[in-house]
Protein backbone atom coordinates (compact mmCIF):
# COMPACT_ATOMS: atom_id res chain seq x y z
CA UNK A 1 0.00 0.00 0.00
CA UNK A 2 0.94 3.34 -0.70
CA UNK A 3 1.77 6.46 1.71
CA UNK A 4 -1.58 8.32 1.81
CA UNK A 5 -1.12 10.45 4.75
CA UNK A 6 1.87 11.45 7.04
CA UNK A 7 2.76 14.19 9.64
CA UNK A 8 5.87 15.06 9.98
CA UNK A 9 6.92 17.08 13.63
CA UNK A 10 3.83 18.34 14.32
CA UNK A 11 3.79 20.54 17.31
CA UNK A 12 0.06 22.36 17.79
CA UNK A 13 -2.57 23.44 19.80
CA UNK A 14 -4.69 25.99 20.63
CA UNK A 15 -3.61 29.92 21.40
CA UNK A 16 -0.77 30.13 23.05
CA UNK A 17 -1.69 26.64 24.47
CA UNK A 18 0.40 24.13 23.14
CA UNK A 19 -0.90 20.08 23.20
CA UNK A 20 0.97 18.31 20.60
CA UNK A 21 4.78 18.22 20.69
CA UNK A 22 6.84 16.44 17.27
CA UNK A 23 4.32 13.93 16.67
CA UNK A 24 4.89 12.11 13.40
CA UNK A 25 3.48 9.17 11.80
CA UNK A 26 2.16 7.76 8.34
CA UNK A 27 -0.64 6.36 7.11
CA UNK A 28 -1.33 3.84 4.18
CA UNK A 29 -4.18 3.59 1.41
CA UNK A 30 -6.69 1.24 2.18
CA UNK A 31 -5.00 1.51 6.35
CA UNK A 32 -7.08 1.99 9.24
CA UNK A 33 -5.34 3.53 12.33
CA UNK A 34 -6.89 3.30 15.80
CA UNK A 35 -5.67 6.83 17.85
CA UNK A 36 -5.99 5.45 22.02
CA UNK A 37 -5.14 7.71 25.00
CA UNK A 38 -6.28 8.79 28.31
CA UNK A 39 -7.92 11.74 28.57
CA UNK A 40 -6.57 14.97 27.88
CA UNK A 41 -3.90 13.40 25.65
CA UNK A 42 -4.51 15.21 22.58
CA UNK A 43 -6.13 12.71 20.48
CA UNK A 44 -8.81 15.60 19.78
CA UNK A 45 -6.39 17.84 18.86
CA UNK A 46 -4.57 15.78 16.66
CA UNK A 47 -7.75 15.36 14.61
CA UNK A 48 -8.43 18.43 14.38
CA UNK A 49 -4.82 19.80 13.44
CA UNK A 50 -5.35 17.17 10.35
CA UNK A 51 -8.14 18.75 9.55
CA UNK A 52 -7.11 22.34 10.15
CA UNK A 53 -8.45 23.98 13.15
CA UNK A 54 -5.62 24.63 15.61
CA UNK A 55 -2.52 26.51 16.07
CA UNK A 56 0.64 24.95 14.02
CA UNK A 57 3.72 25.99 15.50
CA UNK A 58 5.75 23.55 13.97
CA UNK A 59 5.72 20.23 11.31
CA UNK A 60 4.07 19.59 8.28
CA UNK A 61 1.04 17.37 7.03
CA UNK A 62 0.92 15.96 3.19
CA UNK A 63 -1.99 13.98 1.81
CA UNK A 64 -1.55 11.69 -1.18
CA UNK A 65 2.08 13.56 -1.47
CA UNK A 66 0.48 17.09 -1.48
CA UNK A 67 1.76 19.55 1.10
CA UNK A 68 -1.75 20.71 2.60
CA UNK A 69 0.13 22.64 5.90
CA UNK A 70 -0.96 25.92 4.96
CA UNK A 71 -4.85 25.18 3.36
CA UNK A 72 -7.90 26.18 5.29
CA UNK A 73 -9.94 23.80 6.75
CA UNK A 74 -12.72 23.73 3.36
CA UNK A 75 -9.58 23.51 1.31
CA UNK A 76 -8.41 19.93 2.96
CA UNK A 77 -12.15 18.78 2.88
CA UNK A 78 -11.59 19.45 -1.04
CA UNK A 79 -7.96 17.60 -0.95
CA UNK A 80 -9.81 14.86 0.63
CA UNK A 81 -10.11 15.11 4.32
CA UNK A 82 -13.37 13.83 5.71
CA UNK A 83 -13.81 14.48 9.81
CA UNK A 84 -16.95 13.42 11.25
CA UNK A 85 -16.24 15.40 14.91
CA UNK A 86 -17.71 14.32 18.01
CA UNK A 87 -20.52 17.42 18.00
CA UNK A 88 -21.44 15.08 14.76
CA UNK A 89 -22.13 18.86 13.18
CA UNK A 90 -25.36 17.54 10.97
CA UNK A 91 -28.23 20.51 9.60
CA UNK A 92 -30.76 20.12 12.34
CA UNK A 93 -32.89 22.07 9.60
CA UNK A 94 -32.78 19.74 6.98
CA UNK A 95 -33.91 16.52 6.15
CA UNK A 96 -31.34 13.51 6.02
CA UNK A 97 -31.35 13.51 2.35
CA UNK A 98 -30.97 17.09 2.12
CA UNK A 99 -27.86 16.94 4.81
CA UNK A 100 -26.12 14.41 2.04
CA UNK A 101 -26.83 16.16 -0.86
CA UNK A 102 -25.92 19.66 0.78
CA UNK A 103 -22.16 18.66 1.05
CA UNK A 104 -21.87 15.57 -1.88
CA UNK A 105 -19.25 16.20 -4.28
CA UNK A 106 -18.48 14.26 -7.42
CA UNK A 107 -17.74 10.33 -6.79
CA UNK A 108 -18.48 6.96 -6.16
CA UNK A 109 -19.96 7.74 -2.78
CA UNK A 110 -23.63 8.74 -4.16
CA UNK A 111 -26.61 9.06 -1.88
CA UNK A 112 -28.28 5.67 -2.40
CA UNK A 113 -24.66 4.19 -1.78
CA UNK A 114 -24.43 5.92 1.41
CA UNK A 115 -28.33 4.74 2.48
CA UNK A 116 -27.50 1.23 1.54
CA UNK A 117 -24.13 1.34 3.91
CA UNK A 118 -27.35 2.83 6.57
CA UNK A 119 -30.58 1.54 5.72
CA UNK A 120 -31.41 3.60 8.79
CA UNK A 121 -30.85 6.77 7.28
CA UNK A 122 -33.05 5.17 4.01
CA UNK A 123 -36.36 4.88 6.37
CA UNK A 124 -35.99 8.54 7.57
CA UNK A 125 -34.34 10.00 3.98
CA UNK A 126 -37.33 13.00 4.53
CA UNK A 127 -36.88 13.18 8.42
CA UNK A 128 -35.21 16.60 9.49
CA UNK A 129 -32.10 16.04 11.59
CA UNK A 130 -34.03 17.06 14.62
CA UNK A 131 -36.07 14.07 14.47
CA UNK A 132 -32.95 12.21 14.81
CA UNK A 133 -32.14 9.77 17.57
CA UNK A 134 -28.73 10.65 18.87
CA UNK A 135 -27.78 6.93 17.15
CA UNK A 136 -29.16 8.21 13.72
CA UNK A 137 -27.78 11.48 14.14
CA UNK A 138 -23.86 10.20 14.01
CA UNK A 139 -25.25 7.35 11.21
CA UNK A 140 -25.86 10.71 9.24
CA UNK A 141 -22.66 12.58 10.41
CA UNK A 142 -20.39 10.02 8.68
CA UNK A 143 -22.95 9.11 5.90
CA UNK A 144 -22.07 13.23 4.96
CA UNK A 145 -18.24 12.50 5.60
CA UNK A 146 -18.84 10.00 2.92
CA UNK A 147 -20.55 12.29 0.58
CA UNK A 148 -17.14 14.43 0.26
CA UNK A 149 -16.05 11.45 -1.19
CA UNK A 150 -13.23 11.53 1.10
CA UNK A 151 -9.21 9.66 0.48
CA UNK A 152 -9.20 9.67 4.18
CA UNK A 153 -11.90 9.55 6.77
CA UNK A 154 -11.30 10.72 10.49
CA UNK A 155 -13.76 9.83 13.35
CA UNK A 156 -13.75 11.46 16.66
CA UNK A 157 -15.49 9.30 19.29
CA UNK A 158 -18.13 8.01 16.85
CA UNK A 159 -19.62 5.51 19.29
CA UNK A 160 -19.83 7.94 22.26
CA UNK A 161 -23.50 8.05 24.41
CA UNK A 162 -24.83 5.18 21.85
CA UNK A 163 -26.78 2.40 22.74
CA UNK A 164 -25.74 -1.17 22.72
CA UNK A 165 -27.90 -2.07 19.26
CA UNK A 166 -26.49 1.05 17.48
CA UNK A 167 -23.32 0.86 18.41
CA UNK A 168 -22.99 -2.74 16.93
CA UNK A 169 -24.91 -1.17 13.45
CA UNK A 170 -22.01 1.22 13.42
CA UNK A 171 -18.99 -1.11 14.18
CA UNK A 172 -20.19 -3.31 11.29
CA UNK A 173 -20.79 -0.54 9.40
CA UNK A 174 -17.21 0.72 9.97
CA UNK A 175 -16.23 -2.92 9.18
CA UNK A 176 -17.39 -2.83 5.64
CA UNK A 177 -16.33 0.58 5.18
CA UNK A 178 -12.53 -0.42 6.18
CA UNK A 179 -12.64 -4.23 4.76
CA UNK A 180 -14.78 -4.41 1.96
CA UNK A 181 -14.15 -0.52 0.96
CA UNK A 182 -10.95 -0.05 2.03
CA UNK A 183 -11.44 3.06 3.00
CA UNK A 184 -8.42 4.72 4.95
CA UNK A 185 -9.56 6.10 8.34
CA UNK A 186 -8.07 7.24 11.84
CA UNK A 187 -10.78 6.45 14.61
CA UNK A 188 -10.54 8.06 18.03
CA UNK A 189 -12.34 5.45 20.46
CA UNK A 190 -13.36 5.44 24.25
CA UNK A 191 -12.96 1.08 24.35
CA UNK A 192 -10.25 -0.20 22.70
CA UNK A 193 -11.91 -3.51 22.78
CA UNK A 194 -13.88 -2.19 20.38
CA UNK A 195 -11.94 -0.12 17.85
CA UNK A 196 -8.83 -2.66 17.96
CA UNK A 197 -10.41 -5.70 16.04
CA UNK A 198 -11.46 -3.08 12.90
CA UNK A 199 -8.20 -1.39 12.81
CA UNK A 200 -4.24 -2.34 11.34
CA UNK A 201 -2.30 -0.16 13.59
CA UNK A 202 -2.60 1.51 16.98
CA UNK A 203 -1.12 4.71 18.13
CA UNK A 204 -1.36 5.96 21.74
CA UNK A 205 -0.86 9.50 22.94
CA UNK A 206 0.31 10.79 26.09
CA UNK A 207 1.02 14.58 27.11
CA UNK A 208 0.83 15.28 23.19
CA UNK A 209 3.44 12.76 22.24
CA UNK A 210 3.23 9.45 20.56
CA UNK A 211 4.59 6.68 23.17
CA UNK A 212 3.04 3.60 21.46
CA UNK A 213 2.76 2.87 17.52
CA UNK A 214 2.56 -0.66 16.23
CA UNK A 215 0.08 -3.67 15.10
CA UNK A 216 -3.44 -3.40 16.30
CA UNK A 217 -4.20 -6.98 16.55
CA UNK A 218 -0.86 -7.47 19.46
CA UNK A 219 -1.76 -4.52 21.29
CA UNK A 220 -5.47 -6.21 21.38
CA UNK A 221 -4.01 -9.84 22.75
CA UNK A 222 -1.73 -8.10 25.43
CA UNK A 223 -4.33 -6.62 27.86
CA UNK A 224 -1.71 -6.00 30.77
CA UNK A 225 0.14 -3.71 28.05
CA UNK A 226 -2.56 -1.93 27.07
CA UNK A 227 -3.63 -0.98 30.43
CA UNK A 228 -0.31 -0.16 31.03
CA UNK A 229 0.26 2.00 28.19
CA UNK A 230 -3.55 3.58 29.00
CA UNK A 231 -2.30 4.27 32.63
CA UNK A 232 -5.56 2.29 33.52
CA UNK A 233 -6.42 -1.28 35.58
CA UNK A 234 -6.75 -3.71 33.51
CA UNK A 235 -6.43 -7.28 33.40
CA UNK A 236 -6.07 -10.29 30.80
CA UNK A 237 -9.51 -10.54 29.44
CA UNK A 238 -10.89 -7.61 30.81
CA UNK A 239 -12.26 -4.77 28.59
CA UNK A 240 -9.97 -2.03 28.31
CA UNK A 241 -11.69 1.58 28.29
CA UNK A 242 -9.92 5.11 27.30
CA UNK A 243 -11.55 8.22 27.68
CA UNK A 244 -11.25 10.08 24.43
CA UNK A 245 -10.63 13.91 24.51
Amino acid sequence: MSELLALEGIAAGYGEAQVLANVSFKLREGEALALLGRNGTGKTTLINTIVGLTRRRAGSISLAGRDITKLRPDQRAGAGIGWVPQERNIFRSLTVEENITAVLTPGPWNVERIFAMFPRLAERRRNLGTQLSGGEQQMLAVGRALALNPRVLLLDEPLEGLAPIIVDELLAALGRLIRDEHMSAIIVEQSARKILPLTERAIILDRGTIVHEGPSPELAADAVRLAALLGVAGKPGSETTVAAH
